[in-house]
């Protein structure tokens, strides 16, 4: 599993404030504990010096280090005992100012040994879909949602089967795709004509996906292919702001390129399109796009090179039926 280095920046953030927070309530609870018996405080004051000489000892060579650390852990246990007493003596439990953490097993650090912990995972899952969410407006898409009433249960005279029963199929397809993504999993084209749902069950799998905790970006073609002609010709953002979106455009777990076709074609474009379809695949990270463009269509428009990647490295899944915004509009011609 592959981490987006700046949504996981963003989880630390998050967890950095969740740990300052706690700091600011254990200071509260000193001063308050502190005011009410000043003894509480000669008490910590002791305990963290028979810290530092359980270190000095521990530092210092020769003599019996054995006898000295059994004394400094009795005095700390008893200094223990005596804070407890004196903190009920001011009303507070005894357990008042022992260290609480949000996560008990990483103590708020974020890491369980060397591995992240689950709370920071946890964390960067949510901001994954935060991410998604500003660019899909995530709300609607989601496989619960998806309506196949949309689409005919006529038969088709050519094939017998109606456009709801193909499109059932590609539904559970994408649907277990999503639950199972990993790096195994197949690199995906959705063709079909505009208004059939590629984008819908497209946005649906990056849900999934990001919540699973596996790294997601999500674009149309033409914003891919402008931050790939900024960087080359120096418009418009740093171009070290702009290869580092180009970087997570390559290196991301699951990329989806969204209306392939829409963009002006140029054969920097082509070329930049084979560049990010061929990398992936090296890398074994995983695509999926989805194109309006029929198959005449996309062999008129791209390289021979890059159709080859399409039709043999890809799995095609066709949308059929009626343009389903058209039918939610009212509007047909």
């Amino acid at each position: 599993m592959s981490l987006d280095g700046k949504i996981l920046a963003r989880a630390k953030t998050r967890l950095d404030a969740r740990r300052a927070e706690n700091e600011r309530r254990m200071s509260q609870r000193r001063a308050l504990a502190y005011a009410r018996d000043q003894r509480i405080a000669e008490i910590d004051s002791e305990m963290k010096r028979t810290v530092i000489d359980a270190i000095d000892v521990a530092l210092k060579k020769g003599g019996d280090p054995v006898e000295a650390l059994d004394a400094i852990r009795d005095r700390s246990l008893s200094l223990q005992e005596e804070r407890a007493l004196a903190l009920t003596r001011a009303g507070l439990s005894p357990d008042y100012l022992s260290d609480s953490y949000f996560c008990p097993k990483c103590k708020d650090t974020g890491y369980d040994g060397t591995r992240l912990c689950s709370c920071l995972m946890d964390l960067y899952k949510e901001e994954q879909v935060k991410e998604l969410s500003q660019l899909l407006k995530l709300g609607e898409e989601s496989f619960d949602s998806f309506r196949l009433d949309y689409y005919s249960d006529e038969p088709d005279p050519r094939t017998g089967v109606s456009p709801r029963q193909m499109m059932a199929e590609v539904f559970d397809f994408a649907a277990e795709y999503a639950r199972n993504f990993s790096s195994g999993s197949m690199n995906l084209f959705f063709r079909g004509g505009t208004g059939l749902g590629k984008t819908f069950l497209a946005t649906s799998i990056a849900r999934v996906v990001a919540e699973n905790g596996f790294s997601v970006v999500y674009d149309t073609a033409a914003s891919v292919f402008s931050k790939y002609e900024q960087e080359r010709f120096g418009r418009g953002e740093s171009v070290e702001g702009l290869r580092s979106e180009i970087k997570r455009i390559e290196s991301c777990d699951l990329l989806i390129i969204d209306d392939l076709g829409t963009e002006m074609p140029t054969s920097f474009i082509t070329s930049a399109l084979y560049n990010i379809i061929n990398t992936r695949l090296i890398t074994g990270k995983k695509t999926i796009i989805t194109s309006n463009l029929t198959p005449k269509e996309l062999a008129g428009r791209y390289s021979s090179a890059v159709l080859s990647r399409l039709e043999g490295d890809f799995m095609s899944l066709r949308f059929v039926g009626r343009d389903i915004r058209r039918m939610k509009s009212g509007n047909w011609d």
